[in-house]
Parts: C-alpha cells; sequence; structure tokens
C-alpha cells in the first residue's frame, strides 16, 4: 500500500471529522484541520510541486521544519506526487522547505520555499518577505494558495515507490515500509482503530505524529513550547492519549 491509499482508507469512514489538532503555546494558536481540509492542502502542495517546481516523480524534497500541520501536509504532498523526502538535509536536493527562523542557513536545493508557521497561516511579513525575496526563496504560504484543491499524479505511486531518502549508510525506504512500520508502531504501542495520540515537543518522527494515526484511521494532537504541567489538562480536554 502507499501512502496516499494510507490517508485515503483513514479518511473514508467520516473526511469532515478532525485529523490533526496543532497548538502552539508561545502564540497561543489553536488551528485544527479535518481530513478534508488536510487533504486540500496536500493537494494545492502537490500540483505546486508538479506545476511550478516542475518536479518529476523521483526528486527529492528535504523539509526542515517543526511538527506542524503545514509539514505533515507537506510531506504527504511529496508522497502523493510520487516524491521522495529527503531524510537529512546534507544530501543534494531538488527542493527544500524551510522554516522562517532557518532561512539564513544555505540550503543545497534547486528551489528554496520559505515556510511560516506563524498563527492563521498568514505567510512571511516584513524583513522576512524581503529577506526571503532578496535571497531568491518563495513564501510557500503566498504561493500554495492559487493551486487547485485536486491532484492526480502524472506517474502512478505505488507501495514499491522511494518515499524517504538519506538515511544512514544512504539507505532508503518505500511507501509500503513506511506503512507497515507505521502499523507495526500502532501493535507495538497498543493504539486502538480510530485513537486520538498527542505528542509534543520539537523532536517527533513523522512515522508517529502523522503516519500512525493514519494507520490507525485515528486523529492526531501536536502541542509545542508547552509546559508539561499542562499537557495532561490538554490530553483530557482534547481525548487524546499522550504518547510522545
Amino acid at each position: 500500500m502507499d501512502i496516499a491509499t494510507l490517508f485515503d482508507r483513514a479518511a473514508a469512514a467520516d473526511p469532515a471529522r478532525p485529523f490533526i489538532t496543532y497548538y502552539d503555546d508561545a502564540t497561543g494558536e489553536r488551528t485544527e484541520l479535518s481530513y478534508l481540509t488536510f487533504d486540500n492542502w496536500v493537494a494545492k502542495t502537490a500540483n505546486l510541486l508538479v506545476d511550478e517546481a516542475g518536479l518529476d516523480a523521483g526528486a527529492v524534497g528535504v523539509l526542515r521544519l517543526p511538527p506542524h500541520w503545514l509539514a505533515g501536509a507537506i510531506m504527504v504532498a511529496h508522497w502523493r506526487a510520487g516524491l521522495a523526502v529527503g531524510h537529512l538535509a546534507e544530501g543534494p536536493a531538488d527542493i527544500a522547505f524551510v522554516s522562517e527562523d532557518l532561512m539564513d542557513e544555505p540550503e543545497n536545493a534547486d528551489q528554496v520555499y520559505v515556510v511560516s508557521t506563524a498563527p492563521l497561516a498568514v505567510g512571511l511579513r516584513g524583513e522576512a518577505a524581503e529577506t526571503a525575496k532578496t535571497g531568491g526563496m518563495v513564501d510557500f504560504l503566498a504561493e500554495v494558495r492559487g493551486h487547485g484543491d485536486r491532484f492526480t499524479p502524472p506517474t502512478p505511486v505505488g507501495a514499491d515507490t522511494t518515499a524517504l531518502t538519506g538515511l544512514p549508510g544512504g539507505a532508503s525506504r518505500t511507501h509500503g515500509e513506511l506503512v507497515e512500520a507505521a502499523e507495526a508502531r500502532a501493535v507495538e504501542l497498543g493504539v486502538t482503530e480510530g485513537e486520538r495520540l498527542m505528542f509534543a515537543g520539537e523532536r517527533l518522527r513523522p512515522l508517529d505524529w502523522l503516519l500512525l494515526p493514519l494507520a490507525v484511521g485515528g486523529s492526531v494532537v501536536l502541542s509545542r513550547n508547552s509546559e508539561d504541567s499542562d499537557l495532561e489538562k490538554r490530553a483530557a480536554t482534547e481525548r487524546a492519549r499522550r504518547v510522545g
């Protein structure tokens, strides 16, 4: 099974139900996206990758982003389009997506898009917008909204398509291997079908916070910049099980 099929299977029961709820306690943000709304962002981003960036199946994109709903949408968009996500930023890439605070660090990529993680997905403002423009970088949020809400990959994507590259020793992982890893992780953690999970922090694995909820047709709460004392209360309020 490829990752897009995994997503579609999870969404099928009720696309309008929540998929990802994102908190940033440094800004007071709470953003919730249904499966349907998240998939709209995925489709727009996949169209950007193919139509605007001109990338073909097999191209590699690097993401230097914190755990965030936009990071999830960008990753799934790569996989829908048949692109691979580069695990390590050191290797060459066809495209890179970086957070606003990393604009001054050079990227070994042909194209660089800057992703603002400010509340309300407002895009770059002021000095940040000027810095990106001067450096030949593109404001992701300014560009992605103009792309379509539906996407069909120009090249079929399957379980054998490479999904992750740049692993230690030059290894890679296919869609099928990542789906199997997510399903195995669900068994390991005793996650039940449809369960709502919560993860907090800056160094989280997408296998856990993104693919694991999809493997069980569940949902996820992401918390950044949070105090431990707040997380148990949030988990109870969101009816989620804190996992990481």
